[in-house]
């Protein structure tokens, strides 16, 4: 090997070994960093680093042995884990067994294995050494799962060859002979574990190409897993080696053309994995937002004559192969489950006894233990001979029952499926008879996951080729964590997810939803609805909305759906964006409510756009439907509702509907109408109809105590989302102040409102996140937390001492500038002019644009604040003087804002 060179002759070094050897791999490590650049493949720059390290630890050892003869015997140098399969990334850990036999001492060879280990490290080569005899290697730990598993990719590189045959001919082979049933169910619960870590998605905005579902270390589980299986069938892990590649052996199970798509996606991410090594110095592995741009404008994993391409288009090609990969563990992880695992699985999945092997048996195919197994193609139809594969209504009816009840294909039936692709759309019949097997799809519990599972084989692209535009299609911005298609399969899963139990703060609000789906007399148009709404994003009109209901006019027309049908699905997917922008306008005022109802002319449609919105707003992320925005998204509904029986709207908004509002007040506090009727006077009527008859009488208890503290402050913490009211006098820069001593705490304010009576008491309202968890570690901080904002509110405390106490950090760029934008509009209320902010979400904005509103004398009714990703998008109903602004005031206010915005983002 060529580290035998790194001795001079009789022993006697002629320089210093570690000059020689890390300036040869300085070299070679600059050459294959060159290769690269030049267009080598992912899985050559990786072996090449590996077969660099075996040079350099084959002489380190030599140079060993040559001073102590005695290590020529007994030990053997193991390249193991990623080293063992020769994937050694630029920055990666080189993992090194010293295997040892019962008579080497260890004590012997301790200041040799120091030696080696500390010149790799000089070398700047971060190295893991382990030591184990071989009688240790001879069982299955499951507390250390990672050292069997890492035994599985092993190579020699030096040392004692008969010692290292011992191992792989004899030990491992036992080993997984015995050992293989918990090994591989360790496997699985660790992928499992893993996979739940990120939130069981492949779906990220910086996705961990490593770690993720859908990442290296799948492909990893994929050859693990095979070589398991296989060694425990012929008992020789000679017959079923482990991978060189790292893919090799996930490869032996893969067939057609899933094998060519998951070469291709290994290939892809370890050119991703090396760029990004290459990229950061380090082992980081992360996707961040910066890394996409630079390995688009790079091309990497792009044939060498497309040329740098457009980030977004990039991510879709990175998701497309993360499927790939997911979708090939999802098989294996499928197969290596126990079978008492999965006969359990299926029992709940079907009602049915335990140990009975077939679940469910239909025309063409049959459920066994979970999964889909058709029959073969032996029967006769006719004259020819006939396949359940090939007949659409039979390969239906498998998704139907997919979607019923969880189950998943068999890996034979994937593949007959796939390959029956191309002759089943020759026998597809269109119509009612069509939609009647789409529905019985779209409408079950399971609906999402068989719709992945047919748009992975390319049938629901062969039913709908509509589809096809948005296949991994990616909105690349900092609120959109799905690809749209994936997006899509969420909101249909969080439909059919309100009939579960639900847990966290959206319990409430999802009950009252279920009552809604419920109620829904064609549910199958909500689903189809929801199927086709971003469709339009495939193609670049403008308004995807549009584009989407032109698209599914084609498919409404090939499925046969009559006038009213029709209409209402046409009607949801142009509207479909109104419910969400109606919730940045005053949901109270009837002005809104009034506009809105325009769009939604039916209680039908009414109810189906709801329940869409609150599954559309889930799916953008899991963090984006919060507790409030569901609230205020049932308030709309309610006043919506009202609004369109008109008979009953005109009884509500009438003299004895306001005296109810107010009773239902008073009858809390008996004898005391009077004071709670002058309490009330000058509100305007939406503060007591976005509070509970509770919150209102606590706010006229807390009126009623400011000769003890002028300033009467709500506190009520919860980990999801918190509020504090504040009940006081009014003074000038009251709300500013708020939102500063808020921001000093690094509190996010998601939305705030401030009302008035003429009496001049204020009640302000601002519901936060705690980002930094503060609250939520520290109970103890609850009380100085409170005390803070009180001592600014009283003036005891100015809120710039307050501010000048945070942490402060350098600004982190944002992923996707937002560029900042000042809109006014005197139709949208009678009474205020109300003005939207659009700008970058920085820490004090809030309180940077309420100062500039206090200081230009205007008084906001009402504050709507809210968060898309890095967008801050803040809503103001203003009056000054008791009037809307003119034109001239908003030029001006619009200059300030802008100059404050400025200010805060430097």
């Amino acid at each position: 090997m060529q580290g035998n060179d790194l001795g001079g002759s009789n022993g006697v070094v002629a320089e210093p070994v570690g000059n020689r050897v890390r300036e040869d791999y300085q070299r070679r490590m600059l050459e294959i960093r060159g290769a690269f650049d030049a267009g080598a493949t992912g899985i050559a720059t990786i072996a090449a680093r590996a077969d660099l390290l075996d040079g350099i630890v084959a002489g380190l050892w030599a140079v060993e042995v040559e001073k102590d003869p005695r290590l020529g015997s007994g030990i053997a140098l193991l390249a193991v884990g990623g080293y063992g399969r020769r994937e050694l990334f630029p920055y990666s850990d080189v993992d090194l067994l010293f295997l040892l036999d019962g008579k080497v001492v260890e004590k012997d060879l301790k200041d040799a294995i120091r030696r080696v280990g500390q010149e790799l490290w000089d070398c700047g080569i971060r190295v893991s050494p382990g030591t184990r005899r071989l009688a240790e290697c001879e069982k299955f730990d499951e507390d250390n799962t990672e050292f069997t598993v890492s035994l599985l990719d092993h190579r020699l590189v030096s040392g004692d060859a008969a010692l290292y045959a011992k191992l792989s001919e004899q030990i491992l082979p036992k080993l997984l002979q015995k050992g293989h049933k918990p090994l591989a169910a360790r496997l699985v619960q660790l992928t499992r574990d893993r996979h739940g870590k990120y939130g069981g998605t492949l779906f990220h905005l910086e996705p961990n190409i490593k770690d993720c579902p859908g990442g290296l270390r799948d492909v990893h589980v994929c050859g693990w897993i095979t070589t398991i299986c296989a060694a425990a069938a012929k008992g020789s892990v000679k017959e079923a080696p482990p991978f060189k590649n790292g893919s090799d052996a996930g490869l032996e199970a893969i067939r057609g053309m899933d094998r060519e798509e998951f070469q291709q996606a290994v290939e892809f991410l370890y050119r991703v994995r090396c760029f990004l090594h290459y990229r950061h110095e380090r082992d980081d592995n992360t996707l961040d937002w910066q890394a996409q741009d630079a390995a688009a404008a790079a091309a990497v994993g792009l044939p060498a004559n497309q040329g740098s391409a457009d980030a977004a288009y990039w991510m879709r090609l990175y998701f497309r192969h993360a499927r790939s990969i997911e979708r090939q563990v999802k098989q294996k992880l499928e197969e290596a489950s126990d079978s008492k695992d999965r006969a359990g699985r299926a029992a709940r999945l079907f009602g049915l006894k335990l140990g009975k092997k077939t679940d469910l048996a239909e025309e063409g195919f049959r459920v066994e233990r979970g999964r889909v197994v058709l029959d073969a193609a032996t029967g006769m139809n006719g004259d020819r001979a006939y396949d359940p594969a090939l007949d659409p209504d039979v390969v239906l009816k498998v998704f139907a029952v997919m979607a019923r009840t969880g189950c998943t294909l068999g890996r034979e039936a994937e593949e007959r499926l796939s390959q029956a692709l191309p002759l089943m759309s020759a026998h597809i019949e269109e119509g009612p008879a069509l939609w009647r097997q789409l529905q019985a799809v779209l409408t079950e519990q399971y609906a999402g996951d068989a719709l992945r599972a047919m748009h992975a084989l390319g049938i629901l692209e062969l039913l709908i080729p509509e589809f096809h535009g948005i296949d991994a299609l990616v909105i690349r911005d900092a609120y959109h964590r799905y690809t749209v298609d994936e997006h899509t399969f969420v909101l249909i899963d969080t439909l059919h997810g309100l009939e579960r139990p639900q847990e966290g703060g959206l319990a409430e609000w999802a009950g009252r939803f279920r009552l809604l789906l419920r109620e829904l007399p064609h549910p199958g148009l909500l689903y189809l609805a929801a199927l086709m709404h971003d469709t339009g994003k495939g193609r670049n009109t403008g308004d995807h909305s549009v584009e989407s209901a032109r698209m599914a006019r084609s498919v409404l027309g090939r499925l046969e759906l009559d006038g009213y049908e029709s209409g209402l699905v046409l009607g949801l997917i142009e509207n479909h964006l109104d419910m969400s922008a109606a919730l940045r306008r005053d949901v109270a005022d009837g002005e809104t409510v009034e506009a809105f109802a325009l769009k939604v002319p039916t209680p039908e449609a009414l109810r189906m756009l709801t329940l869409f919105t609150y599954a559309d707003i889930h799916a953008v992320h899991p963090d984006a439907l919060t507790p409030w925005k569901a609230e205020n998204l049932w308030r709309l509904y309610v006043a919506t509702s009202n609004y369109l029986d008109r008979n009953v709207d005109d009884e509500r908004l009438g003299a004895r509907e306001d005296s109810e509002l107010v009773y239902r007040v008073t009858a809390l506090l008996p004898g005391r109408a009077a004071e709670v009727r002058a309490y009330l006077e000058g509100f305007p009527e939406r503060y007591v109809r976005t509070r509970t008859p509770e919150q209102v009488r606590a706010n006229f208890l807390s009126s009623e105590r400011f000769a003890e503290d002028a300033v009467q402050l709500d506190f009520r913490y919860s980990p999801v989302m918190s509020e504090i009211t504040l009940v006081t006098r009014d003074r000038a820069l009251l709300f500013a102040n708020m939102a500063g001593a808020l921001a000093a705490w690094g509190m996010n304010i998601v939305t705030a409102d401030a009302f008035s009576n003429r009496q001049g008491v204020v009640v302000d309202s601002f519901r936060f996140t705690d980002g930094f968890q503060t609250l939520e570690l520290n109970e103890s901080e609850h009380a100085r937390f409170v005390k803070s904002v009180h001592d600014v509110v009283a003036g005891d405390m100015p809120v710039e001492k307050l501010l000048s106490g945070r942490r402060r950090g350098k600004k982190k760029a944002p992923k996707v500038v937002t560029e900042s934008r000042v809109d006014f509009d005197d139709l949208a209320s009678s009474h205020s002019t109300l003005l939207e902010v659009v700008a970058q979400d920085t820490p004090g904005l809030l309180r940077a644009l309420s100062l500039t509103l206090a200081g230009g004398g205007f008084n906001v009714e009402v504050a709507l604040v809210d968060t898309e990703g890095e967008t801050a998008i803040d809503v103001f109903y203003l009056t000054r003087n008791g009037a809307k602004l003119t034109v001239e005031e908003q030029d001006g206010l619009r200059t300030e804002l802008m100059k404050a915005m400025e200010e805060n983002a430097r």
